[in-house]
This record gives structure tokens, sequence and C-alpha cells, in this order.
């Protein structure tokens, strides 16, 4: 570990090393034991700490107990590299151990959501680094971050699709029979459109081309430039490729929806098309699951997650996005996450586990 010194509120140094020397001793002293669940981004990792629940499709639990909580950096091996990102999730998981006075032989199931597992090779690197951390007993379950959001909305229920839209965007689906299907998530490069990146530059665009004699005028202009403390277009040149961050150039989605509430007409497009991309990913992963059942009409969950879909005043992203989605499947309902994604991964981890301890009773 490049930094084991994750201390909490008491003080007490939490170590990665804490809790190993029970490895060889089974299933430590815990009777019921408990499970990790964790949400791995580009910004952040989230690691939570439950106790082993036992629940049914039709028994979901309405509060979740979470024993402890921790915090670290990122853990996409994309963005780090694969030793950058195997030190923050076992420092995470570490930091949260201790927090919640619990050993790694206490564990019984991890979960990880982890964005940039987009391929088998990439859960299997990651489950390669997991079982050199935990004891041969616990159950280890490796996912792209969609699912654990997924999950966050469905109280560990898979079914039903998740759109993600923030600095980026994913739809991500589960069918009842254990089928899965995504759509975008590929990157502002090749295609994510309807995120807040995509929403971002395009405003962008339309600033230079009204500056340049391209396009038609527009507020997004005054705007911009005022957010940014800018007093030309000719200046944006510099201050995009200043650094190029995704998350910095999304950060000017709220002025495009001022623009569009404003009556600007530019901005206004820029919004109907990103509910229009958005609202296309989910129907894609909906028809490709059967969501809706072969009459079209049966009721789906959509988890909704990230930024760009909060309400925004009179102009509501997330609103038009379930309408457009209602024209053509109108049993799909809306879900507003009570939980963050950490912990629905966490309940992915009760979940996964309880269907597998069935599967052996049954077999």
């Amino acid at each position: 570990m490049k930094n084991s010194d994750n201390r909490h509120g008491n003080g007490e140094v939490c170590s990665p090393e804490w809790g190993k020397g029970a490895h060889e001793n089974g299933h430590g002293s815990d009777s019921d034991g408990v499970v990790l669940g964790l949400d791995g981004g580009t910004t952040s990792t989230v690691c939570v700490c439950i106790p082993l629940l036992s629940f049914s499709d039709h028994n979901l639990p309405n509060t979740v107990p979470i024993l402890a909580r921790a915090v670290a950096g990122c853990s996409n091996h994309n963005s780090v590299g694969e030793s950058a990102s195997k030190d923050t999730l076992e420092q995470v998981m570490a930091e949260a151990l201790c927090k919640s006075g619990s050993t790694w032989s206490s564990v019984r199931a991890v979960c990880l959501g982890v964005s940039g597992v987009n391929h088998p090779k990439d859960q299997e690197r990651i489950l390669n680094w997991l079982r050199d951390i935990f004891p041969s007993h616990v159950k280890l379950y490796v996912h792209n971050d969609a699912l654990a959001a997924l999950a966050s909305g469905t109280m560990g229920k898979l079914h039903g699709c998740v759109l993600i839209a923030g600095t980026g965007c994913i739809c991500y689906g589960f069918s009842k029979d254990g089928r899965e299907a995504r759509a975008a998530g590929a990157g502002p490069v090749l295609g994510d459109w309807g995120s807040g990146y995509g929403i971002a530059a395009q405003a962008l665009t339309a600033v230079v081309r009204a500056h340049d004699g391209r396009g038609p005028q527009t507020t997004l202009t005054h705007s911009i430039l005022k957010v940014l403390g800018l007093s030309s277009p000719d200046e944006l040149i510099g201050w995009t490729y200043a650094d190029q961050s995704w998350a910095r150039i999304a950060a000017l989605v709220p002025e495009v929806v001022s623009c569009a509430e404003a009556g600007d007409q530019i901005a206004n497009k820029i919004l109907v098309d990103a509910v229009q991309e958005l609202a296309l990913s989910v129907k894609a992963v909906a028809q490709r699951l059967c969501l809706c059942g072969e009459d079209g009409n049966s009721s789906f969950p959509i988890v909704m997650v990230g930024g760009v879909l909060e309400a925004n005043k009179s102009w509501d992203i997330g609103k038009e996005v379930i309408n457009c989605i209602h024209e053509r499947y109108p049993g799909a309902y809306p879900i507003r996450p009570t939980v963050e994604p950490a912990v629905g991964a966490a309940l992915l981890a009760c979940n996964f586990l309880m269907k597998e301890s069935e599967g052996h009773c049954n077999s």
C-alpha cells in the first residue's frame, strides 16, 4: 500500500494489514458476518460495510443498517493505472472494516461496482486482486458501476434499467431471467451526447459558431463567458484546451438550462437533443431485454441517477426523458434512489450470496 495511514474519527489507524491475521482461521469470530459494497468511479470510491441481510424480491429491505462508510480516490484502472486502482480499493475496504470493528475474515461477500469494468477481462483482473486480499470463503462479485446504481433504486432487486446522466452517461438493464444489456457509456469521443459533457460541449461549439458567423446568435455566449470570467469567445479556445477535464466542461450544464428556460432556441435544441439521446438509450435496452413484455405494456423500473436528470426549475431533463420513453413504453416508471450506489452494491452482495445458498440447497 502506498498510503496505509487511514485514520477515522477517534484517531485509530486503519491499516490494510489490520485483521488479516485471521485469514487462515476460517470465518473469524462473527457468527453472521458482514458484506462490503463498493461504488468506484472516476472521481471517488465509496465503500460501505453492512450486516449480512436476508431478503427476497417480495420482501425488500425498507432501511439498510450501515455499520461504516469510507471514501477514497479514483479506482478506475483506465484513469489511474492498475497499481493505483488496486491500492485504492484495498485502502477503502480496510478503512470501512476498521471503522465497523470487523475483520477481513468476518466478510461473507464483496460486491464492487466499478467504472471501467466493460469486459470479462476487466472483471477477472479485479477478482484476482480481491483473491489476494480475502480468505477463500469470501464470495466476490465485480460489475460495472451501473449495476450498483440500478440496485440502489431497486434495493437489491435485479430487474429494470438504470439511466445515469452526469458528466458521462450510460443505460444498463437487467431482465428477470438474468440477461443484461447496456447502451451508451462509451465516453464523449464515441458519442455520449446526452451526458453533461455532451450538452456543455455542444453549447461551447454553438458559442464559437455564433462568433465566427457559422451559426445563429445565442444568449449562451453572454452566459458562458460571464460564468467563466472571459471577455471574448476567442478566449474559449485557450480555456477549453488548458484543461480538457470532462467534469470541468460538464459543469456548464446549468448555464445551458438557464438559457433554454429564458427562451434561447439554440440552448433549447441542445437539451431536446440530449433528451432524445437519453431516451433512445433506455428504449434500446428495454427492447433488447423485452422489459415491456410481449404486449409492450408491462411495467419496469427506470432508476434515474446523475445531476443531469435532477429537476432543473421549469426545464426538467429527467421528466422530459420519461415523457419521451412513455411514448413507446407506457409501463415504464421512474425511481429516484434513496440510498447511494455503494449501498446498492452491498445489497447485491447479500442478494447474490442468498441466491447461491438457495441454489446449493436445491441441488
